[in-house]
């Protein structure tokens, strides 16, 4: 099990979010990859690094490798991935332990990156959207909770609090967007109702957001259709309005986007990655929403993610960067084992479980610099503690920085169309 992503400052693969991550980067691409330029080669060099690792997860029919890793004996430990000697403890879904979250979203990590890959490199493309079809077929059909099936491994480091269907509708959709077979189109129908409308989530976690943002691409034509998808599409919009009467976010006085939970910087990517999808899909068909007494049109949309995207790389109260390494001023006590601990250039000596611990507790900046990585942010008066302790700020994920990928590929060079 070679390859694929830690999701943090930890050295646990955690393929739940890791998957996430993997589809966001893929959508990225799907949605903006004429926009990178020479840049898009290096996004679909880290898509690849995900699915070729997602590949082996799933090498075996109705078998799934959910993680690697035993996340209590690494969280008790402070070492560098080089010095590693927790428990590599691999944990399965099989039929009688399914998991039908995480297997959806492998799925939908699958068959989004076919499409990112399907003009550069077909053969590898059509073994991508082969597994992730078999992915799918073995969530669908043994459903449960990995939450019960990894139990510890995921409890309480990645639990799936909102079910499985969210995540089973999501990758059918992608599964749909790739293949446009009916069967995925109406699988998608039938069971988008067993979804609590009123939740605006999209993370890790929860899809709900995502797919009516995903699919209105070709709901928004479909007059049978469009009113399963596209109200709460028009509703989550709204909900990011400040001065709208179905606001369901907060906004700091800087102007910060937050939702309920940690590491908020998830919520300000991933949202904004949807306002700018949403507002390229609505200019399409010449479409506006009516919001209480205002009437919003695309450009409306794009410039709210532009100013989040703004804040998170400087335009702030504090004038910091919340990307390491960018600007003048940025995090530099991230909550990061291979950042904090010398590299073994510098310290070639073995860095046991608690040798890290000094370089925790150092009050200077962290040694290695990395470079890219977008921390969890801000508190909500805009306050920033450049802490290790402080780890729902201080820690960077990859699921906070995935969107932001497409976020700022679109606003390098700005075009709606």
């Amino acid at each position: 099990m070679v390859g694929g992503y830690y999701d943090a400052g930890d050295n646990v693969k955690f393929n739940f979010p890791m998957a996430f991550t993997t589809t966001m980067l893929a959508w990225s691409v799907v949605e903006f990859g004429g926009l990178m330029g020479s840049e898009q080669k290096n996004a679909l060099d880290a898509i690849r690094w995900g699915t070729d690792y997602f590949l082996k997860s799933t090498k075996f029919p109705n078998i799934v490798v959910a993680q690697v890793g035993n996340p209590n004996a690494d969280h008790d430990c402070w070492e560098r991935p080089e010095d590693m000697d927790t428990p590599r403890t691999s944990y399965f879904l099989t039929p009688k332990k399914p998991g039908s979250e995480l297997a959806g979203e492998i799925a939908a990590a699958l068959a989004a990156s076919s499409m990112a890959f399907r003009t550069t490199d077909a053969s590898y493309s059509k073994i991508l959207l082969s597994r992730a079809i078999q992915v799918f077929d073995f969530g669908n059909k043994f459903r449960g909770s990995y939450n019960t099936s990894v139990g510890e491994g995921a409890c309480p480091f990645y639990c799936d609090f909102n079910g499985y269907m969210d995540e089973l509708i999501w990758g059918a959709s992608w599964l749909y967007k790739a293949t446009k077979t009916a069967n995925y189109w109406d699988f998608v129908k039938s069971n988008i109702q067993t979804l609590d409308a009123g939740l605006f989530d999209f993370g890790w976690d929860g899809k709900h957001a995502g797919i009516n943002v995903l699919v209105s691409q070709w709901a928004m034509g479909d007059s049978a259709t469009a009113h399963l998808f596209i109200p709460n599409a028009d509703k989550l919009m709204c909900s990011f309005l400040p001065n709208s009467p179905t606001k369901s976010v907060s906004y700091s006085k800087g102007g910060l986007l937050f939702k309920p939970g940690g590491s908020n910087l998830q919520h300000a990517t991933s949202m904004s990655f949807l306002l700018i999808v949403y507002a390229r899909y609505m200019n399409a068909v010449k479409k506006t929403i009516p919001c209480g007494q205002q009437v919003v049109n695309p450009n409306t949309l794009i410039n709210i993610a532009k100013h989040q995207a703004d804040y998170i790389l400087g335009k702030n109260p504090m004038g910091m960067s919340y990307m390491v390494g960018f600007g003048s001023k940025f995090p530099k006590k991230i909550h990061h084992r291979g950042s904090v601990i010398p590299s073994l250039d510098t310290h070639p000596q073995h860095v046991g479980c608690r040798d890290g611990d000094k370089f925790f507790k150092s009050d200077e900046p962290n040694p290695n610099v990395l470079t890219g990585a977008v921390v969890g942010g801000p508190a909500f008066d805009d306050s920033f503690q450049d802490s290790r302790s402080i780890i729902t700020q201080s820690e960077p994920t990859t699921y906070i920085n995935a969107p932001f990928v497409g976020v700022l590929a679109y606003l390098n060079k700005p075009t709606i169309t």
